[in-house]
């Protein structure tokens, strides 16, 4: 398996990364877009689009730029270097990959151009209070009317719910509760009669939001993808979302290990800087290999999302995840006890990165859940 970036993958990533550092080179605007009506910056977003960024994933034909999983893996490390709150993961990440892969022609000439434009967002109303990580699992019903269907349900920690302009929301057409089979996919207008949104800061700074469906109807032409077949598809993106997420988690613990790394070479204690002191040269070590590790899973991960095998393919996202997930959180935990009580304070940015990488190791399923998807399937695939 070859990890080398091309040329171009390399020029890519240097440009985001001075991108990203021109936006977020000053905490304080960052506490600044949080601030916003919509949680994060118009101009920024904006800016996301000028450089390509919000179309990359999506083929040419639909008005993309044909990136792969590895495009967005540099994106997403870049964005989780910076702390970005825009809605990358929501909307391109997640409700991009549902509606490339589901989506009718109309569908897609509609809304690709307008997503890579940077003047459309999505988000994934999905998850349910009962199901934990159980993507099968899917309370919410659409029935059939006269014109089209009737939703009813209750979907929670939809990122960037409060603010997005479309939803894709899943739906049981059939069968029980956690059958794999009869659950749907429908676009949604938020602002239709019957859909109520409460949004909230999550604990890193960034927004989500609970969403009730309430005999909300929706035409015929709403569904997304054929009926009560779209499980494969939310797991095949929400895999794609998992190495997105390794490579937020492995940009986070650059900056919160180098943070750590300074601050031992500049805190003094006895009369010399604390990084001196060897036991705490080997805390710093570790938080290097934990580092690299990561970096080496971010990259698998990348690379296994287009295993062709579900299977396989599953197993070994679900390995990066866990993997990345317990070294980010053992790496976060270090670099507070380092720092000392400077790390918790709300001005100082180390905390914040220690917020964020908590947030992503439990989205779509926290270490628990992945290493219990990894021993049933007894292990890594052999391709691995």
């Amino acid at each position: 398996m070859d990890f080398d970036l091309t040329d171009e993958q390399r020029m890519l990533s240097d440009s985001i990364r001075r991108l990203v550092a021109d936006a977020y080179d000053d905490f304080e605007k960052r506490k600044a877009y949080r601030a916003e009506p919509r949680g994060y910056a118009d101009a920024n977003w904006q800016k996301f689009a000028e450089m390509g960024l919000l179309g990359l994933p999506f083929s040419e034909e639909d008005g993309g730029f044909g990136g792969g999983p590895v495009e967005t893996m540099l994106v997403c490390e870049q964005f989780g270097r910076g702390l970005v709150v825009e809605p990358y993961l929501a909307t391109v990440v997640l409700g991009g990959g549902l509606l490339k892969r589901a989506g009718s022609d109309a569908q897609r000439a509609e809304l690709i151009p307008a997503i890579a434009e940077g003047s459309l967002t999505l988000a994934f109303a999905h998850q349910e209070r009962q199901a934990r990580h159980d993507l099968h699992d899917v309370a919410t019903t659409a029935t059939r009317s006269a014109d089209g269907w009737v939703l009813n349900g209750a979907k929670g920690v939809v990122m960037h719910g409060d603010s997005a302009d479309r939803l894709i929301v899943s739906a049981r057409t059939a069968g029980g509760r956690r059958d794999r089979d009869g659950i749907s996919l429908f676009l949604l207008d938020p602002t239709a009669q019957g859909v109520t949104r409460r949004g909230y800061a999550t604990q890193d700074g960034l927004r989500a939001a609970e969403v009730v469906l309430e005999n909300v109807t929706v035409p015929a032409s709403a569904l997304l993808g054929p009926e009560g077949a779209a499980l494969p598809l939310i797991e095949q993106v929400v895999d794609e979302a998992n190495a997105a997420i390794c490579a937020e988690a492995l940009g986070a613990m650059e900056v919160l290990r180098d943070l750590t790394v300074d601050y031992l070479k500049q805190r003094t204690q006895f009369g010399q800087p604390i990084g001196n002191f060897q036991a705490l040269q080997h805390r710093a070590a570790d938080m290097l290999v934990a580092t690299e590790q990561a970096r080496s899973m971010a990259m698998y991960a990348a690379m296994m999302v287009q295993e062709a095998d579900p299977a396989a393919r599953r197993v070994a996202l679900s390995a990066a995840k866990a993997l990345v997930a317990k070294n980010a959180d053992q790496l976060g935990k270090d670099a507070i006890q380092l720092h000392g009580g400077i790390a918790v304070t709300e001005e100082y940015k180390a905390g914040h990165y220690f917020k964020r990488l908590t947030m992503l190791a439990g989205l779509f399923g926290d270490v628990d859940h992945h290493l219990r998807v990894v021993v049933a399937a007894g292990g890594l695939p052999e391709a691995a």
